[in-house]
């Protein structure tokens, strides 16, 4: 973990797995959390956003289908931290594994589960997702580097909130515009954005798509612990030329997220991880 790319510690080699054993394994000696965060805001959003009508999710950057556990399941990030770091799931090869996954998620369905659409650039952790049954349908494709597929915009058409936890960094505006243009109904979107970079680019964006973006940028969720001090530095310096203050965050020895709703005008306020 000592190569850092752009500053940040890059963990590029856990979504080109077959099962997302390496993911919590790498990711909880980190203490990685935002999914935890995410879940009950995300929640939130779907049953408010489900009063107009059926919502079908459109996660981006969804690596191996943990919001979509997480929305659709009664399970906590922690209960997937302790069964995928458990000796007996350690011995499973994936082919067992994804058997045992299937059951493991049938049996915790939620009765209020929503359709979920994966886009990620990992062909490993997508295809790990569908063959469990998180993503209804999931789609290997780089939205900044190329146009969607008429497959991912038939599938994104009905959605009605896109999200994104790990992935914020790494979009612009043109993954979302792509999307918010198949729209055919009204779309809410919900980022957890870390500090070090700006999400205004996108926002505006959004806007033009009819959307107001609200953020209390006093209002942060931990994110996960620094891999060493090299980030750490990296990070501090990178919110601070952001124009934020990184004391008692940053300087605390975890990178922080805040959350960013887009929404409507007549709904702007309403459901947020206050």
């Amino acid at each position: 973990m000592s190569q850092i790319l752009g500053g940040r510690t890059p963990f590029d080699d856990i979504y080109d797995q077959p099962d997302p054993r390496g993911y919590f394994g790498s990711l909880g000696r980190f203490d990685y959390r935002t999914p935890h965060h995410a879940q009950a805001v995300f929640r939130r959003l779907v049953a408010a956003r489900a009063q107009s009508g059926p919502v079908t999710v459109v996660d981006l950057c969804c690596s191996y289908g943990i919001n979509a556990a997480l929305l659709n399941h009664d399970l906590t990030l922690a209960d997937l931290y302790a069964r995928y770091t458990l000796p007996q799931i350690a011995e499973l090869d994936t082919v067992e594994l994804i058997e045992s996954d299937k059951e493991f998620y049938a049996a915790r369905r939620r009765d209020d589960a929503v359709p979920v659409v994966g886009v990620d650039i990992a062909a490993p952790a997508i295809d790990y997702a569908l063959a469990v049954g998180l993503l209804d349908a999931g789609f290997v494709e780089n939205l900044e580097t190329g146009a969607a597929s008429p497959a991912l915009l038939r599938a994104a058409g009905p959605a009605g909130l896109i999200t994104v936890t790990g992935g914020a960094s790494f979009l612009t505006a043109r993954t979302f515009q792509q999307l918010l243009g198949a729209a055919v109904e009204p779309v809410w979107v919900a980022a957890f954005v870390l500090r070090t970079g700006s999400y205004r680019p996108i926002a505006d964006a959004l806007a033009e798509y009819g959307l107001v973006t609200e953020v209390d940028p006093a209002r942060t969720v931990l994110q996960r612990r620094f891999t060493d001090l090299d980030e750490q530095r990296y990070a501090i310096a990178a919110v601070t030329e952001a124009g934020a203050d990184p004391a008692g965050k940053e300087t605390e020895g975890y990178y922080h997220a805040a959350v960013h709703l887009s929404l409507p005008p007549g709904v702007t306020g309403h459901p947020s991880a206050r």
